[in-house]
């Protein structure tokens, strides 16, 4: 039987993540409020007390593990030059370990294209985020003479996340249980910038 939460804060901490494993395990669709509810250890009136409807508890749930493992993953909140590609391989590895994560992540991203989805929102600002944020990372990098002032940092910047995003979606196509070679593929990739865009100093 699960141990109800002591707290408001952890009732809803627990809520996100259960509905983040049952989010990726069962879809949007298929996941019920009521059994969110159930696993938390909360009745279904607790959990609309923190989320009023199951499309605020989905964008609150995604928004709850970019909070919770970006920072841990990616390292510095504001990396400079390559320091940015050895944190997105961190969390490219911790992502391969993770396929419910990837499934769902896919999945919502395609789907929040419509703005009437619920995580549109959330899609926007999480791709609006990791773009800004590898940005200012490659053009601190030309600043401290890390990254070649003739690189075109916005270029790069699309690529990196046109890259991760599309190595995910060949990892679920190809049935790999874990994602080694999406890894390998983005470690190639960074490398790749470093060498054609990287200074001598």
């Amino acid at each position: 039987m699960t141990t109800a939460p002591t707290t408001p804060a952890a009732a809803r901490e627990r809520a996100l993540d259960v509905a983040l494993e049952l989010f990726g395990a069962r879809g949007y669709r298929g996941t019920a409020i009521a059994l969110v509810a159930q696993r938390a250890g909360l009745s279904q009136s607790g959990l609309l007390h923190h989320f009023p409807t199951k499309a605020a508890l989905l964008t609150a749930a995604l928004a709850h593990r970019d909070a919770r493992t970006t920072p841990v993953l990616v390292g510095r909140e504001e990396p400079v030059g390559w320091a940015a590609f050895e944190g997105l391989q961190r969390l490219v590895a911790a992502n391969a370990r993770d396929r419910a994560w990837v499934e769902l992540f896919v999945t919502i991203s395609a789907e929040a294209v419509d703005p009437a989805h619920p995580a549109h929102e959330w899609a926007r600002d999480h791709y609006a985020g990791i773009t800004a944020w590898i940005n200012a990372a490659l053009r601190a990098g030309v600043a401290a003479g890390e990254v070649s002032p003739e690189a075109d940092v916005d270029a790069i910047t699309a690529a990196t996340v046109a890259v991760m995003d599309g190595l995910q979606v060949q990892w679920l196509h190809s049935g790999a249980a874990e994602g080694t070679a999406m890894v390998a593929g983005f470690r190639a990739f960074a490398e790749s910038m470093r060498a054609r865009w990287g200074t001598a100093g």
